[in-house]
């Protein structure tokens, strides 16, 4: 049986959140992936600014809306 399940930290244990059908004694591989706890607003302020100089904003919002005029939907059969 394999597959995904969360767990909490506990003492430097680690305490599953969801239930699962492993036998008791069974060893298993853990692959610990942290998951943050909210949203990094800092990272978000910190990237403000940062295309600046590099891309005409005004450019690529035409272009945005240009592409959106273009059909690529082929021409129903009747």
């Amino acid at each position: 049986m394999g597959g995904t399940i969360r767990a909490r930290v506990k003492g430097g244990v680690l305490e599953p959140v969801e239930k699962t059908d492993l036998p008791e004694g069974n060893e298993v591989i853990v692959t610990v992936i942290g998951v943050s706890q909210g949203p990094d607003d800092d990272a978000f302020l910190r990237s403000a600014g940062s295309w600046k100089g590099l891309v005409d904003a005004e450019r690529l919002i035409r272009d945005i809306y240009e592409d959106r005029l273009i059909s690529t939907r082929p021409e129903p059969k009747l």
